[in-house]
């Protein structure tokens, strides 16, 4: 082996090659450093095959390996703790024995029954991803390793139970409101209809507000790291209300880029949405009313396209795939 490419550089590059991905669609992750990368969506439990070729470098002419393997790795990765990766899938398929590599070789992998129970997720303190490695192994200096992800999404049943919520909440002899809304668990394309009502109102209100926010949270115990991040904040009214009063309230989800609710994904994370209620009277004092939702991801259509502007592409017919969520409890979706 050329001594330089040994110790100076990667002796060999690869091209990772999925099967059945031509009309497969893809979504744009940001990755590490700001840099955007494409990712095949992957449903479900479907299998995960393909090829991967490696090449020789132009001066390198041969690579004495101690063996040469795939694996297919669930990997979670908590952002303040970047020496610590938790991997909990790891499926391993050894493609050749200990030798040497000497052409250019193709090796074909198939992972067909790996069970993805987690959805990807790219958060703000935290990573869930999937990806396909190759490890070369070598005696002297470092293994050659090589990863390539994919984009998981999982589809939900709909939730057997979804009662609206009522609350009554005020100040006393002040203010008084009574707020419902029509479910207390949505999918991610839904419409949140709801109404506030004025029973009693004392105190002069100048406006107000709602606002969708997105709670990460990661750690556990004590060690636990909240991260809140306001989608949309917008007034649903503008001067004093009266007495006996109703304002609507209708948000459109389908205009957010949103995640399903997760909770304790492997005792490592999770994500919850609430809506943010608030009254600001005339000297700016600030009232509020915090209520958790439940967002579930419908199952619609297996990804068979590319998702690119004006395709006329050919749709494969839709297809539901529900999987029920792996950390429900009794408030999330069945």
């Amino acid at each position: 082996m050329n001594f330089f490419s040994n110790n100076f550089g990667t002796p060999c590059s690869f091209d990772f090659q999925l099967d059945n991905c031509q009309n497969r669609k893809t979504i744009e992750v940001t990755q590490d450093k700001g840099k955007t990368e494409k990712l095949f969506v992957f449903v479900g439990n479907e299998p995960v095959t393909g090829k991967v070729s490696v090449s020789l470098k132009e001066k390198t002419k041969k690579i004495e390996h101690t063996g040469i393997k795939v694996e297919f790795v669930g990997q979670i990765e908590l952002f303040y703790d970047r020496g610590n990766h938790y991997e909990f899938t790891s499926l391993v398929r050894e493609l050749s024995p200990p030798g040497e590599l000497t052409e250019n070789t193709t090796y074909s992998y198939d992972f067909s029954n790996v069970e993805k129970q987690y959805e990807s997720y790219n958060g703000t303190n935290v990573r869930l991803r999937y990806f396909v490695r190759l490890t070369i192994g070598r005696s002297f200096g470092s293994n050659i390793v090589k990863e390539h992800d994919i984009w998981v999404i999982n589809f939900n049943k709909a939730p057997e139970m979804n009662n609206n919520i009522k609350m009554e909440v005020g100040i006393e002899d002040c203010l008084h409101i009574e707020f419902e809304y029509n479910k207390s668990k949505y999918h991610l394309k839904d419409v949140i209809i709801g109404k506030i009502y004025f029973l009693l109102v004392r105190i002069k209100i100048k406006y107000m507000e709602i606002a969708l926010i997105k709670r990460e949270s990661t750690g556990s115990g004590p060690n636990v790291f909240n991260e809140s991040e306001t989608l949309t904040k917008f007034e649903i009214m503008d001067g004093a209300p009266v007495r006996g009063e109703s304002i609507p309230v209708r948000l459109f989800l389908s205009v957010f880029d949103l995640t399903p609710t997760y909770r304790a994904v492997h005792n490592k994370f999770s994500v919850k949405y609430f809506l943010n209620l608030a009254l600001v009277d005339e000297e700016d004092k600030k009232y509020f009313k915090q209520q958790e939702i439940t967002l579930w991801r419908r199952g619609v259509a297996k990804p068979s396209s590319s998702i690119t502007a004006g395709s006329n592409t050919k749709q494969q017919p839709q297809i539901e795939i529900p999987t029920p969520d792996p950390d429900s409890t009794d408030d999330s979706s069945d």
